[in-house]
Protein backbone atom coordinates (compact mmCIF):
# COMPACT_ATOMS: atom_id res chain seq x y z
CA UNK A 1 0.00 0.00 0.00
CA UNK A 2 1.37 3.44 -0.97
CA UNK A 3 2.25 5.89 1.95
CA UNK A 4 2.26 9.89 1.97
CA UNK A 5 5.39 11.53 2.69
CA UNK A 6 5.50 15.66 3.75
CA UNK A 7 9.29 16.89 2.93
CA UNK A 8 9.49 20.31 4.08
CA UNK A 9 12.10 22.94 4.37
CA UNK A 10 13.06 22.68 0.27
CA UNK A 11 14.97 25.25 -1.50
CA UNK A 12 12.53 27.13 -4.14
CA UNK A 13 14.38 25.92 -6.75
CA UNK A 14 13.83 22.30 -6.29
CA UNK A 15 12.50 20.51 -8.88
CA UNK A 16 9.55 17.37 -8.79
CA UNK A 17 11.94 16.01 -10.84
CA UNK A 18 14.95 16.52 -8.27
CA UNK A 19 12.62 14.97 -5.45
CA UNK A 20 11.32 12.03 -7.25
CA UNK A 21 14.98 11.38 -8.59
CA UNK A 22 15.86 11.51 -5.16
CA UNK A 23 13.52 9.34 -3.28
CA UNK A 24 13.87 6.33 -5.86
CA UNK A 25 17.35 5.82 -4.25
CA UNK A 26 15.38 3.93 -1.76
CA UNK A 27 12.34 2.22 -3.80
CA UNK A 28 9.47 2.97 -6.23
CA UNK A 29 7.96 6.97 -6.32
CA UNK A 30 4.34 6.69 -7.60
CA UNK A 31 3.91 10.84 -7.43
CA UNK A 32 5.67 13.93 -6.16
CA UNK A 33 3.48 17.14 -5.64
CA UNK A 34 5.43 20.68 -4.98
CA UNK A 35 3.31 23.04 -2.82
CA UNK A 36 2.55 26.35 -4.70
CA UNK A 37 1.16 29.78 -3.55
CA UNK A 38 -1.67 29.93 -6.07
CA UNK A 39 -1.15 33.27 -7.00
CA UNK A 40 2.34 33.71 -7.43
CA UNK A 41 2.90 29.99 -8.41
CA UNK A 42 6.42 29.95 -6.58
CA UNK A 43 7.03 26.78 -4.40
CA UNK A 44 5.95 27.56 -0.78
CA UNK A 45 8.67 25.36 0.52
CA UNK A 46 7.01 21.68 0.79
CA UNK A 47 5.89 18.96 -0.92
CA UNK A 48 4.21 15.49 -0.88
CA UNK A 49 6.65 12.21 -2.03
CA UNK A 50 3.91 9.25 -2.50
CA UNK A 51 6.19 6.03 -2.20
CA UNK A 52 4.69 3.20 -3.60
CA UNK A 53 4.98 0.75 -0.03
CA UNK A 54 5.19 0.82 3.33
CA UNK A 55 9.18 0.17 3.30
CA UNK A 56 10.23 2.31 0.70
CA UNK A 57 8.83 5.05 2.70
CA UNK A 58 10.45 4.30 6.41
CA UNK A 59 13.63 3.98 4.75
CA UNK A 60 13.11 7.16 2.98
CA UNK A 61 12.01 9.09 5.99
CA UNK A 62 15.03 7.44 8.12
CA UNK A 63 17.76 8.15 5.24
CA UNK A 64 16.73 11.78 4.18
CA UNK A 65 14.87 13.53 7.22
CA UNK A 66 17.85 15.89 8.41
CA UNK A 67 19.86 15.14 5.02
CA UNK A 68 20.96 18.32 3.13
CA UNK A 69 19.19 19.10 -0.13
CA UNK A 70 20.20 22.06 -2.09
CA UNK A 71 21.83 23.88 1.09
CA UNK A 72 19.06 22.64 3.26
CA UNK A 73 18.14 20.35 5.91
CA UNK A 74 15.34 18.15 4.75
CA UNK A 75 12.28 17.65 6.99
CA UNK A 76 10.84 14.15 5.89
CA UNK A 77 8.09 12.41 7.93
CA UNK A 78 4.59 10.84 7.07
CA UNK A 79 2.25 13.05 6.15
CA UNK A 80 -0.71 13.73 8.48
CA UNK A 81 -4.28 13.24 7.02
CA UNK A 82 -5.35 16.80 5.79
CA UNK A 83 -7.64 19.20 8.27
CA UNK A 84 -10.96 20.51 7.57
CA UNK A 85 -10.46 23.99 7.22
CA UNK A 86 -12.88 26.25 9.15
CA UNK A 87 -14.09 29.43 6.48
CA UNK A 88 -16.37 32.06 7.70
CA UNK A 89 -16.31 33.42 11.60
CA UNK A 90 -17.59 32.01 15.18
CA UNK A 91 -20.32 34.05 15.63
CA UNK A 92 -21.60 37.48 15.34
CA UNK A 93 -19.77 40.21 13.87
CA UNK A 94 -22.30 42.63 13.91
CA UNK A 95 -21.59 46.00 14.76
CA UNK A 96 -22.28 46.90 18.26
CA UNK A 97 -24.78 49.62 19.78
CA UNK A 98 -24.09 50.59 22.82
CA UNK A 99 -24.38 53.89 24.99
CA UNK A 100 -28.51 55.51 24.72
CA UNK A 101 -26.86 58.87 25.17
CA UNK A 102 -27.13 61.18 21.98
CA UNK A 103 -23.90 61.50 20.66
CA UNK A 104 -24.90 64.03 18.00
CA UNK A 105 -24.43 67.26 20.01
CA UNK A 106 -20.97 69.44 20.46
CA UNK A 107 -19.99 67.84 23.02
CA UNK A 108 -22.95 66.60 25.00
CA UNK A 109 -23.55 63.32 26.09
Amino acid sequence: MAKRLFVGNLSFQTTEADLSELFAQVGGVDSVKIITDRDTGRSKGFAFVEMSDDSAAEQAIAKFNGSDLSGRNLTVNEARPMEKREFGGGGSRGGGGGGGRDRGGYGRY
